[in-house]
């Protein structure tokens, strides 16, 4: 090799400037409402269930607690 060329290693590890950038990893918020978005009728479902039944322990609380 000569002196004024470079190492095969070297010049792989350099960053070219036409290379893009890598993203930043979606927030968690967004990768919930993706998942949402997909799966919507098994999300609203939970949803439903998930409000009913603490709607009924709280109806339930106040029933015990009067």
């Amino acid at each position: 090799m000569t002196p004024d060329q470079p190492t095969p290693d070297a010049t792989a590890t350099e960053a070219t400037p036409s290379a893009p950038q890598p993203a930043a990893p979606p927030s968690f918020v967004k990768l919930a409402m993706r998942n949402m978005v997909r799966k919507g009728g098994k999300s609203l479902f939970h949803f439903s269930l998930t409000v009913t039944a603490l709607l009924s322990l709280l109806v339930g609380l106040a029933y015990l607690t009067r």
